[in-house]
């Protein structure tokens, strides 16, 4: 028996696979050419920009209805990122027009090779884990269950996507009547957070196993455990939405993800287990989410710059103030100038000295009025420090104000973007979960159904045993 799903995964596109798509390139000349890549310590990938603009291209027939184009394309591309997610775009296609599933599994094995070939791993492990996934599901769709469960058992256990992949492996065991051994599936599967895909299925999945394997009673506790966790996750939603609207999603959703304390989500130590990380991850999969995320990441990162910058010219403005007032204090330039005026007279005595004076002796005077004119005009030159100094301080104390008025100005530009952007962050988490509301609603129908179906079937059976 066919079990219901009420999971949708969203199929992905893949190109056709072509012989062109393995390189001839020889060893030597692929050697240095990766060598030549990674040489320096710039870190930059040259061939990256270059592939996703081919990606772009392929992507572009792809819309246009030109599939054959969009795989010739990807078929021309180095192994990486890029090639394996035009890939699985093209099986998306195959998918959608294709009777038999073959095409669209050629083209998402095609793609799990090429993303062996990235060289960011993070990155590739996330792609090959969704690949398996998508290709799991269409084989599953198509009845070829062995098949569905040797793609399932290779996604990490780690992986955003093993809620998913536990709960289609437990359906395609089922559909082979193995029904204790998709039930194991199931319950794992149990063990993740609601807010993750395949996890509510899950629970359903559970009482129908039992149902399937003839234990009704157990099937109606199953139904009825499912029952209340989708009652307790509406709850949590609803919490979630009212933190939303008085803290704003970015510290609820992002902030509060990076702490390790208990607060309303009920923390766990494993990462993929919390139920906060959970509704971040599910919450970051659309792209708009991502985009208004980052703005508010970044206008925030802008903003306490900008403070920093307002801290640091006020306190050049102070040091800029201490020492105009010390400059300015008339003691100081007064001794100067008594120090010149008496150098002045003892240099005329000097003058006069050296009039009356041996020939012996006027050497030793002129001696003397080099030594006083030597500190003549080291004086001169203080007191004209002194005089120019005051100046050029005003000068940094005026552009240090008109630093600042600009800093304030962007401070406040900067500071109502921010506003604007939490704003729309806010509708959009809202919305998001506004969305995981309906599904547990719905999720919460059809136990409901089902435990209504259960017990009409009890009971009608209850009659026909009480029949003479």
């Amino acid at each position: 028996m066919v079990l219901r799903v009420l999971l949708v995964p969203v199929l992905l596109t893949v190109c056709g696979f072509t012989l062109a798509a393995t390189s001839s390139m020889p060893d030597e000349l692929r050697s240095g050419l990766t060598e030549f890549r990674q040489a320096g310590d710039v870190g930059v990938n040259l061939g990256d920009g270059r592939q996703q603009a081919l990606f772009e291209a392929a992507e572009k027939a792809r819309a246009e209805g030109r599939t054959d184009a969009a795989g010739r394309i990807l078929a021309g591309m180095k192994e990486g990122y890029w090639a394996a997610l035009g890939y699985l775009n093209l099986a998306s296609d195959y998918a959608k027009t294709d009777l038999n599933p073959a095409r669209a599994l050629v083209a998402l094995r095609v793609a799990l090779a090429m993303s062996e070939g990235d060289d960011n791993s993070g990155r590739s492990e996330h792609l090959k884990n969704n690949l398996l996934v998508r290709a799991g599901y269409l084989a599953y769709q198509h009845g070829e269950f062995d098949k569905a469960i040797s793609f399932l058992e290779k996604v990490d256990l780690d992986s955003f996507n093993i809620p998913r992949a536990l709960y289609l492996h437990g359906l395609a065991l089922a559909e082979r009547g193995n029904h204790r051994a998709a039930m194991q599936s199931w319950h794992r599967a149990r063990k993740y957070p609601l807010a993750y895909p395949g996890v509510a299925d899950a629970w359903i999945g559970m009482g129908r196993g039992y149902d399937l394997s003839g234990y009704l009673g157990q099937a109606g506790e199953a139904y009825l455990a499912a029952n209340a966790a989708f009652e307790s996750e509406r709850v949590t939603l609803r919490k979630l939405a009212g933190k939303i609207r008085e803290q704003g999603a970015y510290k609820t959703l992002v902030e509060d993800a990076r702490e390790t304390g208990i607060d309303w989500f009920l923390a766990d130590s494993r990462t993929l287990t919390q139920p906060r990380m959970a509704y971040l991850l599910g919450f970051l999969e659309e792209t708009n989410a991502q985009t208004a995320a980052g703005r508010v990441a970044a206008l925030r990162l802008m903003a306490a710059k900008l403070e920093r910058y307002g801290h640091d010219l006020e306190v050049f403005q102070e040091a800029l103030t201490e020492q105009l007032v010390g400059i300015q204090e008339q003691g100081s330039r007064q001794r100067t100038a008594d120090l010149i005026a008496k150098g002045e007279e003892l240099g005329a005595r000097l003058q006069r000295l050296a009039d009356n004076a041996s020939p012996g002796g006027q050497a030793r005077i002129q001696a003397l009025r080099k030594t006083l004119s030597d500190a003549q005009t080291r004086l001169n030159q203080v007191r004209s420090n002194a005089s120019g100094q005051p100046e050029i301080l005003e000068r940094l104390r005026h552009t240090a104000a008109v630093l600042t008025e600009r800093n304030e100005a962007l401070a406040s530009s900067i500071n109502q973007l921010l506003k604007a952007s939490e704003a729309a962050l806010d509708d959009l988490a809202l919305d998001y979960v506004e969305a995981r509301d309906r599904q547990m609603a719905f999720a919460l129908d059809k136990t409901e159904q089902q435990i209504a179906h259960l017990y009409e079937y009890l009971a009608l059976q209850n009659l026909e045993e009480t029949k003479p």
